[in-house]
């Protein structure tokens, strides 16, 4: 069965993994998408790719002006999905688009993926409120929601949008669907120093600032490594922070096929985020805590939002009311011994709690298909 994935961000690697699960689940993808580099990939996944132009983190207007120029012109881009039964949208600009073309078809399923909720769905300014519009008289139209925390439907979409369409919950687990999956076994120096990383998508100010501060306070004692791309529209001063800080090193972005190499020279990862406080930040489950247990690093997070509760769930994980001072003295004090018993229950924790399988595939693609797996 084909699938027309439009998507806001052909660059970004979760949507490769996401395609990888369609294509496991034995779906046939054609990828959609905007994108943050000079020029398209010529595929993602494997899944042939169809331009819809450049756009630009933190540029709202800029990207409204590229969905309303493909919102018109949407007779090329029922050319490319032409034979798909399935549109599937990643965040609200691409179902948009989705359910544009959609509208142009008879049988089509229309799923719409939501796995953060932006400020401008929260707010009350006007142009807020017309985003909320925009969003609820599609939310109408979709046959499946897809999220990836059970936060977000508990906290937005059954209070503030009642959806009558059933939610399919599908967490940001490690890929790993082709074969048994096993926890790699990273020798790691012994502490300390107690290295904190901080991978992935780096879009936190706040967090960056606690890290250097924990870093100047463990006065060697305590190490971060920083590795990913960082949002400049959110952090413009990244590049002087973090080569003028001690104790904290950036490592750049990096390969999937990295992350081993990376996380065997942590002890922790940082699993707070700050970004949209309160909010989506609360909500999230994000890729990194799934990521650093798999790979046998502590995770460090927050006692009150969903990633602590999913770790309270699990009886694993470092959990803090306020990171910076309870965390230095709490390192102040760690031994081997101590980070070893830690360790153990993060190892304790389910594999498939951690690692999306071949099982997972299938769910989605029966998800995504109207029927059950």
């Amino acid at each position: 069965m084909k699938v027309a994935y439009f998507v806001h961000d052909l660059n970004d690697a979760a949507v490769a993994r996401r395609i990888a699960m369609m294509r496991a689940g034995g779906l046939d993808p054609v990828v959609l998408g905007f994108r943050r580099s000079p020029l398209p990939p010529s595929d993602v996944g494997g899944a042939p790719v169809v331009d819809l132009g450049r756009t630009a983190d933190a540029r709202l207007g800029q990207r409204a002006a590229a969905v309303l120029r493909n919102w018109l012109f949407a007779s090329r881009i029922a050319r490319a999905v032409e034979g798909c039964a399935i549109y599937m949208a990643r965040n609200l600009e691409s179902l948009i688009l989705a359910a544009r073309v959609a509208g142009r078809q008879r049988g089509v399923r229309l799923v719409y993926e939501c796995l953060d909720i932006h400020r401008t769905l929260l707010g009350s300014r006007t142009v807020d409120r017309l985003i909320q519009r925009i969003e609820r008289s599609h939310l109408g139209r979709i046959d499946l929601l897809v999220t990836s925390s059970p936060a977000f439907l508990s906290n937005y979409f059954t209070p503030r949008l009642a959806p009558d369409e059933p939610a399919l919950l599908v967490e940001n687990k490690v890929l790993g669907i082709g074969g048994p999956a096993a926890r790699p076994a990273l020798r790691r120096d012994p502490g300390p120093p107690w290295t904190i990383g901080w991978f992935g998508m780096l879009r936190c100010r706040r967090s960056l600032a606690m890290l250097t501060d924990l870093a100047r306070r463990g006065e060697g004692r305590i190490k971060v490594l920083i590795a990913g791309r960082p949002a400049l529209s959110e952090m413009p001063d990244f590049d002087r922070t973090v080569h003028g800080a001690d104790h904290l090193a950036y490592a750049g972005p990096y390969r999937p096929e990295e992350l081993p190499a990376l996380y065997r020279r942590t002890h922790f990862t940082w699993a707070i985020d700050y970004f949209e406080e309160g909010l989506n930040s609360s909500w999230l489950l994000p890729n990194r805590l799934y990521e650093g247990s798999f790979h046998g690093s502590v995770p460090i997070a927050l006692d009150h939002v969903e990633t602590g509760a999913w770790l309270r769930r699990r009886g694993a994980g470092i959990l803090l009311r306020d990171p910076v001072p309870e965390l230095a003295a709490l390192l102040a004090g760690f031994d081997e011994a101590r980070y070893a018993a830690e360790q153990a229950r993060v190892d304790a924790i389910p594999l498939p709690d951690l690692v999306t399988g071949q099982e997972d595939c299938a769910t989605l693609a029966a998800a995504l298909a109207g029927r059950t797996a």
